[in-house]
């Protein structure tokens, strides 16, 4: 730990920093800390600072910047996280859309909001969850021998997909389809769901196999896409206009449309609800990250499935404004997907 002298000028350093872009100077500390030392005092704590890696100079006769370290010992010691005021708190509100029911639309548009309020590129998983079951199927008829399934889950996640039928659509089709689906997959785990089930199903199923495969043959596709997250990252072209990124801005724009690394780098963080994980620069174990810090803030459905929130920015960001704003959005996401999937629930999982 430092002293209550050096962690001042640690913490303005930082400040500063984040403020202007700009390096800063022993003069410029003396202006905005409320110590009596001397100019030279103060440069003697730099020198110890730097000695700590917790400041660097970046070139001869100029100020001095924060480094990783220094970051983490701001964040973790120093920082004051910014209180949220009904302004800021309608504005993330307002960024949330309460009006779609589905996970996968609210949470793209939460990516949207985050990006603008942070102004740097934002993600968003949709929930997950190993033990997610069937709440509904259904069939709705568009023409003589097409379809579209629908497919429910008790998370809440609402998928779609054509159907083209080999026969035509009678009444009778969609009352044995009913009846299939209430017998063999209301309320069964999406993971029991798999092809050598749905293969077995269709065989059980006699004279009936030759109309319903089509179907079933939807619905294995459909359970399949609803066990996986979908990742949502919106904002990737802001990171254009920061110099933090002039060397490297390619590498990290080709990251971001990988999921499999977007995936792993949102898992990693804690479980809890409200859980605010801050990488900041190789902390981050992808190296296209090396000189980004990420802001990850899980939300959890009741106390089910769990999903992520979180943006990627340089290294240089107000952590204290940042670091609040994210968690209220997080918690403002756990409270709306929670209403849904309870409105969901008292109305047997049909959704209009």
């Amino acid at each position: 730990m430092l002293s209550t002298r050096r962690e001042k000028i640690l913490g303005a350093i930082v400040e500063q920093y984040i403020a202007t872009g700009e390096p800063v100077g022993s003069k410029t500390l003396l202006s905005k800390l409320s110590i009596s030392v001397s100019s030279a005092t103060i440069r003697n704590d730099m020198a110890a600072l730097t000695k700590l890696d917790l400041i660097y100079q970046p070139h001869t006769s100029a100020g001095r910047i924060p480094t990783e370290k220094g970051y983490r010992y701001y964040v973790d010691n120093l920082m004051k996280p910014e209180e949220l005021g009904e302004g800021d708190r309608r504005r993330i509100e307002a960024g949330v859309d309460t009006r779609s029911g589905d996970p996968e639309i609210l949470l793209e548009k939460v990516g949207e909001a985050l990006g603008e309020l942070t102004n740097f590129a934002a993600m968003a998983t949709t929930p997950a969850d190993e033990n997610a079951s069937i709440r509904n199927i259904r069939m709705a008829p568009v023409s003589s021998r097409t379809c579209v399934v629908v497919l429910l889950t008790s998370t809440g996640i609402l998928k779609s997909k054509a159907c083209r039928m080999d026969t035509e659509i009678t009444d009778d089709i969609i009352q044995s389809f009913r009846d299939i689906v209430g017998r063999e997959f209301i309320g069964k785990p999406l993971k029991e769901i798999t092809t050598i089930f749905i293969q077995t199903l269709v065989a059980s199923l006699g004279v009936q196999a030759f109309t319903m495969m089509p179907l079933l043959t939807t619905v294995g596709d459909l359970v399949e896409s609803a066990s996986q997250a979908t990742i949502t990252v919106e904002g990737q072209s802001r990171l254009l206009g920061y110099k933090d990124y002039e060397g490297n801005v390619t590498e990290l724009l080709n990251f971001l449309h990988e999921q499999g690394p977007l995936e792993m780098l949102l898992s990693d963080a804690p479980s809890g609800e409200g859980d605010i994980t801050v990488r900041i620069g190789t902390e981050n174990r992808f190296h296209e990250l090396q000189n980004s810090t990420t802001i990850i803030s899980k939300y959890r459905i009741g106390d089910g499935a769990s999903g992520a929130i979180g943006i990627i920015g340089p290294t240089r960001m107000d952590y204290s404004k940042l670091i609040p704003s994210i968690k209220y959005l997080s918690d403002v996401v756990s409270r709306v997907l929670s209403e849904v999937y309870e409105e969901d629930s008292s109305n047997d999982g049909y959704r209009e």
